[in-house]
């Protein structure tokens, strides 16, 4: 029985919304683990129970098999278009299909609904399906709607629940980060805006000790024992340097790749996934970014540099917020500078989710100073530092009271510390934006911090407040700063 959740529940009545006026293509953005497919089987089975036809897109062997297991275990019959498939049921109402096989035909019979997975994926073949098809109603899933021109075949986002509510819910766990030894991509070549895959390798497999080392350090002090855990490597080479020296240590990690034929693939994630599992970890480069569903994975180790792509960033990281009975939360490993690198957009969509397309989140980052690098992590155990915080979590290391005045060569800037109370009057502030000007939930969460350095944790939302001049000042500067940036593009 396929019982849905609140937010679930509401997602699907906003796209009926959107649906009844006059959108032909929605986008659901829903984080990892939050359910998308939950989602596309109830709007399927709804479908079929109308007596109309729609199919599901999936761009891989392995989803395909996973989405249709999926229909099995809430008993929703369906048929899977795929080359060769024991289930090829072309009658059936639902059709589970690869891309590939819907690129070869061409066109799929009498559909009414049609939900593509991975949606920020674009394929060119499937755009112009939508586009040649405009009958049929489209919802495209995605975690990580960032890629450019997405909102030239979607009419709109909907979106109803953030990562932090959804970890608030206890649906995902929070990720305690830990800043390790980092990939040298310094002076790497890039082709499109994005480090080469090849050289990404070739400087991770000069850190393969240390990605073992600390390892082997860190899951016997956080959980006394191998715990499961993902490894994303930056290529096969560097994988298969990786799986040895895990062996070398007497650790059971197996790299998977494009290479490996679908059955052992199969069978290699299906042993995986059982809790009795005698594999403590799973290597790849990318096979396991999409779709790849195991709640019980406790460590993540990020081993493959980004220079732009934070959809993949994100996809990766939440293989490990997945909620499961008994996990408390996911451990990080961060050897490719990922998470410094993306802190910022990653910080904003975790609170705030994602609620336009196009947004121009998919660029190239900024890269982290050394000094700025070193000031994240706790000096004492290596975990991220959380902003505002005086003392370490983790292991309690204390850091001395900085100054109350910053200094920058041309001007001195005092730093808002400020009370509680204080940061409720101006977030009440910036409320009062949001419901009398216009503001939009995001700007007035990026001004908060833009005054405090931290996102607005624990106040309350009801109250409002007109602004005061200074208020205002302050609103002013901020704005005059992003002019003056826009400007020198």
């Amino acid at each position: 029985m396929l019982t849905l959740r609140d937010y679930q529940e509401e997602s699907i009545r906003k796209l009926r919304e959107g649906f009844a006026a006059g959108k032909k293509a929605q986008m659901l953005y829903l984080a990892t683990g939050g359910g998308k497919s939950e989602v596309a089987a109830y709007m399927l089975d709804k479908a079929r129970e109308r007596g109309n036809r729609s199919a599901m897109i999936l761009d891989r062997v392995v989803l395909v098999n996973q989405m249709s297991e999926r229909l099995d275990k809430y008993e929703i019959r369906h048929g899977v278009l795929q080359s060769g498939h024991w289930r090829f049921r072309p009658y059936e109402h639902i059709q589970v299909c690869s891309a590939q096989t819907v690129e070869k035909r061409g066109h799929i019979e009498g559909l009414t609904l049609l939900v593509i997975d991975e949606a920020h994926c674009t394929r060119a073949q499937t755009l112009e399906f939508i586009k040649q098809n405009p009958q049929i109603r489209v919802i495209g899933l995605s975690a990580t709607p960032f890629t450019k021109g997405l909102g030239k075949t979607y009419d709109g986002i909907v979106s109803t629940c953030t990562t932090k509510q959804l970890v608030d819910q206890g649906v995902l766990v929070p990720l305690k980060v830990f800043i390790s030894k980092e990939v040298d991509m310094t002076g790497a070549k890039k082709v499109a805006g994005e480090w080469s895959g090849a050289e990404a390798g070739e400087r991770g497999i000069k850190i393969v000790g240390d990605v073992v080392a600390e390892w082997a350090a860190m899951t016997h002090r956080v959980f006394g024992r191998p715990a499961k855990t993902i490894v994303f490597s930056s290529g096969v080479a560097h994988g298969t340097e990786l799986s040895r020296k895990f062996q070398e240590q007497g650790y059971n990690f197996v790299c998977v790749s494009y290479k490996d034929d679908s059955e052992f693939k199969r069978d290699l994630i299906a042993d995986f996934q059982k809790p009795d599992t005698e594999i403590h970890g799973l290597i790849a480069t990318d096979i396991l970014t999409k779709g790849f569903d195991c709640p019980d994975v406790l460590i993540g180790v990020s081993a493959r540099p980004f220079a732009r792509s934070l959809s993949s960033h994100i996809q990766q990281m939440g293989r490990v917020m997945r909620g499961s009975p008994g996990k408390e939360f996911g451990l990080w490993l961060d050897f490719s500078g990922n998470y410094l690198r993306f802190r910022e957009d990653w910080e904003g969509i975790y609170e705030n989710g994602v609620n336009s397309l196009d947004d121009g989140a998919e660029r190239v980052k900024k890269e982290p100073t050394p000094r700025e690098k070193e000031d994240s992590k706790c000096p004492g155990c290596k975990i991220l530092w959380v902003r505002g915080w005086r003392s370490c979590g983790h292991c309690g290391f204390v850091r001395e009271k900085p100054s109350m005045v910053e200094s920058i060569p041309g001007e001195m800037e005092e730093l808002a510390v400020g009370t509680r109370d204080d940061k409720q009057i101006f977030w009440s502030m910036c409320r009062y934006k949001v419901m009398i000007d216009g503001w939009s939930p995001g700007r007035a969460a990026h001004t908060y911090r833009e005054k405090y350095n931290v996102w607005p944790r624990k106040l309350d939302d009801e109250k409002i407040l007109c602004p005061d001049e200074a208020f205002e000042k302050f609103c002013q500067k901020l704005l005059n700063a992003f002019l003056r940036k826009v400007k020198r593009k």
